[in-house]
């Protein structure tokens, strides 16, 4: 009988600070609500703290607890950084050097442990993940499906459209997008995601509502998973 295939989804966005994280770990609880089991991954973390178990990263943190099974974190997170900065600084800081096979193996790894993998990228879709290394690098090596996502805010239309295309034009699958409302005074929502709809050549799955605090049970309820998702895991 063959090997199950692994199914994953690099969860990219138009910038940082635009609900990656909260996309990731929602679409991580929509998957365990789906009857499957999935896992949480940021290959690179910049901005990490000491603590008893060594360099943790918030967002790999948040990753780690929304997944089922419980992933060990050196596998959540190969390369934790410790400068809250982009990566190739805060690598050249640490004298590291961010490389491709420590991430294979840990995605490997985490692959055989559930049915999904929700990898979650640094910044925005261009933004390196070290010198000479981009996240499209990433995608190609695991053949990951990317969710765009984007915090609705003034000039998203054209971040949107531009990180679309530069995803499209990588020769990556551009599976979806989801909004995020980030911004509580901006009143144009609707007619942006209306927007949206129209010039993105991908469904949307999902736009989250403004709550910094909620937790993934309570974003997982405004997201959709194509029907292709849930017999990809199965190979």
């Amino acid at each position: 009988m063959p090997a199950k295939r692994p199914f994953g989804v690099y969860v990219t966005g138009t910038d940082t600070g635009i609900g990656k994280t909260m996309a990731a770990t929602a679409l991580l609880q929509r998957l365990h609500e789906a009857g499957l089991s999935a896992v949480g991954m940021k290959p690179v973390a910049s901005g990490c703290v000491r603590t008893e178990q060594g360099w943790r990263n918030d967002d790999a943190l948040r990753l780690q607890a929304a997944s089922r099974p419980w992933p060990d974190y050196a596998d959540v997170n190969p390369y934790a950084l410790i400068e809250a900065t982009a990566p190739q600084l805060a690598a050249r800081a640490m004298g590291v050097r961010v490389a491709l096979p420590p991430v294979i193996e840990a995605y490997g790894r985490l692959a055989e442990s559930a049915d999904a993998v929700v990898v979650e990228g640094v910044g925005g879709w261009a933004a390196p993940a070290d010198d000479g290394f981009d996240q499209v690098d990433i995608v190609h090596a695991l053949r990951l499906q990317v969710v765009l996502v984007i915090g609705l805010r003034l000039g998203c239309l054209s971040h949107a459209r531009l990180s679309a295309r530069a995803i499209l034009a990588d020769a990556t699958p551009l599976a979806g997008w989801i909004a995020c409302a980030i911004d509580p005074c901006f009143t144009d929502r609707e007619a942006y995601l209306d927007l949206l709809r129209m010039a993105l050549p991908a469904p949307c799955l999902g736009v989250l509502p403004y709550e910094p605090a909620a937790q993934p049970q309570m974003m997982s309820r405004h997201l959709y998973l194509p029907p292709e998702w849930l017999g990809m895991a199965d190979g």
